[in-house]
């Protein structure tokens, strides 16, 4: 792969992107309390407005799962959706000064394991979320919580799906996985016409002809209309129009709407930080994204997507994983994406609405699996457990609760690892006895380059265990910085050598450090 567009495989994923996109949108919208049409502005937005300004070569833009507890709320404390749009487009211009202020930095403060646990946890919620779908059970589309709008969970909805399924659902479904796990498995080596056609698009194809035949010879194997595709339909492009609703302006004195503004900003940037992490560790090229660059894309998308409508934009971890292992090789396929979601609502809706939900469903199983890959949780565990506990806590977390609280738990996880590390790692500690008559212990102590207050604790435990009457050498040559914490407790053991009759020896930091040494006490002879 290289870094400039091969239109020969962005074309192809950016209609798989779009397919997996129709009903993503569509889900949230509903979710969130929306009109349907904003949701699908929002796709529109984060296709064609972010893809072109952003530097992401894989990631794709959208309405987001994770911010559709916070647009319900928003619109419901508004009182109107016109109020909201005015909302938006100012969190929009706050996100625009995020990027403008440098803030994309932060991407860089999340922990390797953690931004590897979100992919996996993504992953197997994809596979929890999706089963329902495949069985014919769509009674919360867009929802991608633990906890439910409806009341219910990710477990009891499940639980429903499978005393619910449909027989016709379930075999589409498992058509749609055969064909896709051939398609990668067999038949993309076998020639250049199944690398240009991919495997998900023929799924999405064979699902519409059966829809087709089906409700022609066989109707009652036929999808029902809940199992399919709902895309508004609308008489005309001047319908389409008609539809639109922009921001209530006079709204503006409400304060309200600068807390919701300022919220949706901060979420929606911190949700697009963690995809672009997450997308650039899948790009096969290791392309890296310039954040900041991105939060002011997402900005410009947001004040866009509110001005005509939309619901509020991120990077979406759905979409851009769909697009990397549809072999996306540049942002055109983004772009490409939001371009054919502009065609379908203008002409293309009655099309549209024969797609099986169960085809979608089957294609984000596959997505969700590589995702999460029981190879990738070996190889963290082979790691250790200062990668694989973090890598796990994000997981589970995300899986109970949502993309969000899940991260910041495995985050919290990650730094009391660090301060784990940084209070036992600081120093060492040889303990060795000498072969002389009186069987004196020697103690060789070594401090790091910083010794902070965390390792306090560690240090003096050390000291403390040291049998009396030991010869005690601690080397601060190497110390470039010593917090005063720490100071303290090394003038506190040299007071006690003689009474402890300790032989203390200490070199001193080097005289380029600005370090004052520790002042070197007599050394204390030990008695027999």
């Amino acid at each position: 792969m290289t870094n400039k567009p091969d239109l020969r495989r962005d074309i192809p994923s950016g209609i798989v992107v779009f397919f997996v996109a129709i009903p993503l949108c569509l889900g949230i919208a509903l979710a969130s309390g929306a009109p349907l049409l904003s949701g699908l502005i929002a796709g529109i937005v984060g296709g064609i407005v972010v893809g072109s300004l952003s530097s992401s070569a894989l990631g794709v833009s959208g309405p987001a799962a994770g911010l559709a507890v916070i647009v319900a709320a928003a619109i419901a404390d508004l009182g109107s959706f016109e109020a909201f749009l005015a909302a938006v487009v100012l969190a929009g211009i706050i996100q625009m000064g995020f990027g403008l202020a440098r803030a994309g930095v932060l991407a860089y403060f999340f922990p390797s394991a953690v931004v590897k646990g979100m992919l996996s946890g993504i992953g197997l919620l994809i596979i929890l979320k999706q089963i329902p779908y495949a069985i014919g059970w769509n009674a919360n589309p867009g929802d991608f919580q633990f906890n439910q709008i409806d009341g219910g969970t990710t477990l009891s909805e499940l639980w429903l799906a499978i005393t619910n399924f449909a027989p016709s659902a379930l075999f589409v479904a498992a058509v749609s996985l055969a064909i896709l796990i051939t398609w990668d498995q067999v038949l993309i080596k076998r020639g250049k016409i199944f690398q240009l056609i991919q495997g998900p698009l023929v799924a999405v194809v064979v699902g519409i002809l059966y829809q087709v035949v089906t409700s022609a010879v066989a109707p009652e194997w036929a999808l029902t209309k809940d199992q399919l595709v709902k895309l508004p339909e609308f008489d005309g492009v001047g319908d389409v129009f008609g539809s639109l609703v922009g921001p209530d302006w006079s709204q503006l004195g409400n304060s309200s709407i600068y807390l919701t503004a300022f919220t949706i900003a901060v979420v929606a940037s911190l949700e697009t930080l963690l995809c672009v992490e997450a997308t650039d560790k899948l790009d096969p090229v290791r392309r890296v994204t310039p954040t900041n660059r991105e939060l002011f894309a997402q900005g410009v998308g947001n004040t866009v997507s509110g001005l005509v409508g939309g619901l509020p934009v991120t990077q979406v971890i759905v979409r851009s994983s769909a697009n990397i292992q549809s072999g996306a090789t540049s942002k055109v396929s983004a772009i490409w994406h939001g371009v054919l979601l502009l065609v379908a609502v203008l002409f293309a809706a009655p099309l549209m609405n024969l797609v099986p939900l169960a085809a979608l469903a089957a294609i984000l199983l596959v997505v969700g699996y590589k995702l999460a890959k029981p190879s990738l949780f070996k190889q963290i565990y082979d790691q250790g457990p200062g990668q694989f506990v973090p890598f796990m806590v994000t997981i589970v977390a995300i899986l109970l609760t949502d993309l969000l609280t899940g991260v910041f738990l495995g985050l919290g996880v990650g730094l009391l690892g660090v301060l784990y590390r940084a209070y036992a790692n600081s120093h060492w500690v040889e303990m060795r006895e000498s072969d002389d008559a009186q069987s004196v212990h020697h103690v060789d102590m070594r401090l790091g380059e910083h010794v902070s207050f965390l390792s306090r604790g560690a240090i003096l435990r050390q000291l403390t265990d040291i049998p009396d009457g030991s010869a005690v050498s601690i080397d601060m040559s190497r110390t470039h910085g010593m917090d005063h914490d720490v100071r303290e407790i090394l003038e506190d053991f040299q007071r006690s050598a003689e009474r402890r009759k300790l032989q203390v020896d200490i070199t001193p930091p080097s005289p380029k450090t600005r370090l004052r040494p520790v002042d070197v006490l007599p050394k204390a002879q030990p008695q027999s």
